[in-house]
């Protein structure tokens, strides 16, 4: 990030249009300030001076500020890349879609904000600084880029080692470490290669995981929960990760969206082995250590692996580099490849049977996956298996009779990634049965804490009085990512019910969840998180304050109206929330939670026939919520109409084979219904 100058702008100011979407926008200098004239909020052309660059290669951005403080990124960007490569161009970041004023993706929207999006990985030690009165910013920051400190620490600390030598003192084993007192993994390690097997091992166990999660605060797909963290501080006492659940990864683990490397990694045999970043990476350079395949020749016998006999393609080629077949690059921003981490055997057996991604086709687009399977099973006999081997169980899901027995195989085996067992527990349905909770009474006391956030995700979907034995004990947790989601999960259990221990953990978790929300109140999710909360502590004021307040902020967010008619129904004021529905339901029509909680709305208030069709309705914006089909089966079925809730219902168990409810529920309107009458042969 840069102030936007004539050193720091790559892109063509001098008049140069694009065209997208029905918008032709104009780039243009004047009076030693860069313009951008462009559609704006409510859909009009009007000129923004752009402030800041943001990014050198392969792409810049440029960041507009508004008075309120919000930094917003157009969608327009610069390709830095030659003209050789198809750069030195204007681009739109999203050219398969039509992203209009009015689409929550448009660059004046909340998802294109700098301020929350980017700015606490792109920026040093920012403090964000919204004003939720006054719904404005004054963003700061000790640096406008990436320095020192954002991965050393407070530069205060080799300032004071550094007068320490000046004095002639000898200085302290702590101030002799000076900037880098928080980044030793690799001190006193080295790696050697085992001859035997062609792979080498640390000479020591990697004991702390510093350097991987100062890596992680900008290269991990994480919400923040709070700022200020410094390198060696825990990650989860700053950040909530994301698990490697569909859509960010294929059911393989394979990186779909952009996930910006960590959970990745995290799956790899590499990380298991004690590997960390800059084994591979010079952070200062931004480069790796060596180039080609004598990077991986660190650590793997050239001899073994980088031979024909190993990779099956002529030692010239594309095929012969590792990163080809091990870490293919994904194109995220349009023109920017990203190579995946979890350094993984390509798995075209995978595509064959989940439709998953492999190197081989993509490489080889104009072949099938059954054919590179073929290959790939003559060239070793067999086939592979490599490290990661989950993507069965991931790919089950509700999709499979079996799919919650599957996850559990995958929490049990602790030879597992931790973020793979955490990602198999947050999808566990916890209410599902016992073997499921007893899982989870098990994962909540497991060392790692990405399992026990992963087992207290899954207790979201368990009743208050299930939560209470396995969450509780979490509200003392040395890390507050897990104090605030246990917070966030007991506050519908009766405080008088955790124990005088109990509710003093509580009180000071529940406020941690509070900060964290009103830190974040510049985003619509949390406005509607923090007034769920105050609903479920039975504040009744508090919450109808913040879910309006959601409302106005992001008036199309359908979640907002949801939570405010729950509220209302809570209160027995069913009318109140039909009305809030109903004014959801003028932004976004075509929402299918909003019609299914109006459609519940309108069973409570008997009005049978009404509620029947807008139930019908979300079933049909979102067919792959056997939830909504299988409410709406049960409406048609109080309704008399008998052999159409029990054709609902057999769709829905095609589609969601594992789903209890849905087989229980058919079970009992066919028992309900008799037998079948065959019908009568004719008279001949």
């Amino acid at each position: 990030m840069a102030d936007a100058n004539d050193e720091s702008v790559l892109g063509r100011f001098d008049g140069s249009t694009f065209s997208y979407a029905g918008t032709t926008s104009t780039f243009s200098k004047r009076d030693g300030a860069f313009y951008l004239r462009t559609d704006g909020r409510d859909g009009r052309l009007a000129d923004f001076r752009v402030k800041y660059t943001f990014g050198v290669y392969p792409l810049q951005q440029y960041l507009v500020e508004f008075p309120d403080g919000r930094l917003q990124v157009p969608s327009i960007a610069w390709d830095a890349r030659p003209r050789s490569e198809g750069g030195q161009r204007w681009f739109h970041l999203y050219p398969q879609e039509r992203i209009t004023h009015d689409d929550e993706l448009h660059w004046t929207r909340p998802a294109q904000n700098w301020n929350f999006m980017c700015a606490d990985c792109h920026s040093t030690d920012v403090r964000k600084n919204y004003d939720r009165a006054a719904d404005r910013f004054e963003t700061r920051w000790s640096e406008i880029s990436v320095g020192c400190e954002a991965c050393h620490g407070p530069g205060s600390r080799h300032f004071e080692w550094a007068g320490t030598l000046g004095s002639g003192q000898p200085a302290s084993k702590d101030e002799a470490k000076g900037l880098n007192v928080q980044l030793r993994e690799r001190q006193g390690s080295t790696w050697s290669i085992n001859p035997a097997n062609g792979n080498a091992v640390r000479s020591q166990p990697r004991a702390t995981e510093r350097e991987i999660e100062v890596c992680a605060q900008c290269h991990a797909r994480r919400g923040q929960i709070a700022e200020g963290y410094e390198a060696g501080k825990p990650f989860l006492d700053h950040y909530r990760p994301a698990f490697l659940s569909n859509p960010l990864y294929h059911a393989d683990g394979q990186q779909r969206d952009e996930v910006y490397t960590w959970g990745s990694f995290l799956q790899s045999k590499m990380y298991a082995k004690g590997v960390t970043c800059s084994d591979c990476h010079n952070a200062h350079t931004g480069k790796v250590r060596a180039s080609g395949n004598a990077l991986c020749a660190g650590c793997h016998l050239p001899t073994k692996y980088d031979t024909a006999s190993h990779h099956k393609h002529t030692l010239a080629g594309a095929g012969a580099a590792c990163i080809g077949c091990h870490m293919p690059a994904t194109n995220y921003m349009v023109v920017d490849p990203r190579h995946d981490h979890s350094l993984r055997v390509p798995r075209p057996d995978l595509s064959v049977t989940l439709g998953t991604p492999n190197a081989c086709t993509g490489c080889h687009t104009n072949r099938t996956a059954s054919w590179a399977a073929s290959q790939v099973k003559a060239w070793y006999g067999h086939e592979p298996q490599g490290y990661q081997r989950f993507a069965a169980a991931f790919a089950a899901g509700d999709a499979a009779a079996d799919g919650q027995d599957r996850l559990r195989s995958i929490v049990d085996a602790i030879d597992q990634p931790p973020i793979v067992r955490a990602t198999a527990l947050a999808n566990l349905d916890a209410s599902a049965s016992q073997a499921s909770l007893d899982a989870l009474a098990r994962s909540v006391r497991d060392p790692n804490p990405i399992v026990r956030l992963g087992a207290l995700h899954s207790l979201a979907s368990a009743p208050a009085e299930m939560r209470l034995p396995l969450a509780a004990p979490l509200l003392f947790d040395r890390l507050k990512a897990l104090r605030i989601e246990a917070a966030s999960l007991l506050a519908v259990v009766p405080i008088e019910q955790l124990g005088s221990n109990g509710q003093t953990a509580f009180e000071h978790a529940a406020a941690e969840f509070v900060e964290t929300q009103r830190y974040n109140a510049d985003r619509v999710e949390a406005r509607v998180n923090l007034g769920t909360f105050y609903g479920s502590r039975g504040d009744v004021v508090k919450a109808e304050q913040e879910l309006n307040a959601a409302i106005r902020l992001e008036p199309s967010f359908a979640p907002a109206y949801v939570n405010l008619a729950d509220l209302f129904r809570v209160l027995g004021r069913d009318a109140e929330g039909e009305r809030v529905l109903r004014d959801g339901l003028d932004v976004a029509p075509r929402s299918a939670i909003l019609r299914y909680a109006l459609g519940l709305a309108l069973v409570r208030m008997k009005r049978t026939g009404e509620s029947v069709g807008e139930l019908e309705r979300a079933t049909a914006l979102d067919p792959g919520n056997v939830r909504f089909a299988y409410v709406y089966a049960v409406a048609l079925h109080s309704a008399g109409r008998v052999d159409a809730a029990i054709e609902t219902l057999e769709k829905a168990l095609t589609a969601h084979p594992g789903d209890a409810n849905v087989r229980a529920a058919l079970a009992s309107f066919k028992q309900s219904r008799g037998p079948t009458v065959p019908a009568r042969a004719p008279v001949r």
